[in-house]
């Protein structure tokens, strides 16, 4: 029997569909406690919060459990989570609200928020998805090895730039309410997931 077509080359709108339905189950089958609870709030509370503010921000607990989310779904790193930690809490409120307001501009919100301890492209996608989907998907090396022709998946911002236009691009093509932070979820779901460490 052949190999299914890889989704990333894939033009049937039903397979994309069905990968992204499937998420949830792949984040479940990962294995990692705590991972699914941390992932639903990710995908619905944070969203829901970020937009409630006027002018947006995230504060320091809630950076700290986008990192957590980030981690489970990768590869653990508490250097990372430490350092994010020591973040002052009035700093993370004013380089994430300074951060939000840059958007729709593709490289200065991820700069503003780089300027975070512990915060570095992963990171700032990761939070910049949460707000605004369509524009930041979240970068992560599973994805980018799913995308044919950018090369090795790095956590740099000039990658970062390539992936985010790829995924924008992808969702464009399939119309209706594709985000390229969907579209991530869903090529992260067809690979299986990668497990965390928790």
């Amino acid at each position: 029997m052949a190999e299914p077509t890889p989704l990333w080359t894939c033009t049937d709108p039903a397979r994309w569909r069905a990968a992204l339905a499937a998420y949830p189950e792949v984040v479940a089958a990962q294995g990692v406690s705590g991972l699914a609870e941390l992932d639903r709030w990710y995908r619905a509370e944070l969203p829901a919060t970020l937009a409630a503010r006027a002018p947006a921000w995230a504060d320091l607990d809630e950076l700290r459990e986008v990192v957590r989310w980030k981690m489970k779904r990768g590869e653990w790193r508490p250097r990372n989570l430490a350092l994010v930690n020591g973040n002052d809490a009035a700093l993370v409120r004013r380089q994430t609200e300074r951060a939000f307001a840059l958007v729709p501009h593709e490289r200065a919100p991820l700069v503003e928020l780089d300027r975070l301890a512990g915060v570095g492209p992963a990171t700032a996608s990761a939070l910049l998805a949460a707000y605004r989907p369509d524009r930041y998907p979240f970068l992560d090396e599973v994805v980018g090895a799913a995308i044919t022709g950018l090369g090795v998946p790095a956590f740099t911002l000039p990658y970062y730039l390539r992936y985010a236009a790829a995924l924008r691009e992808r969702a464009a093509a399939l119309g209706g309410e594709w985000t390229a932070q969907a579209v991530g979820l869903a090529l992260w779901a067809a690979a299986g997931g990668k497990l965390g460490v928790p």
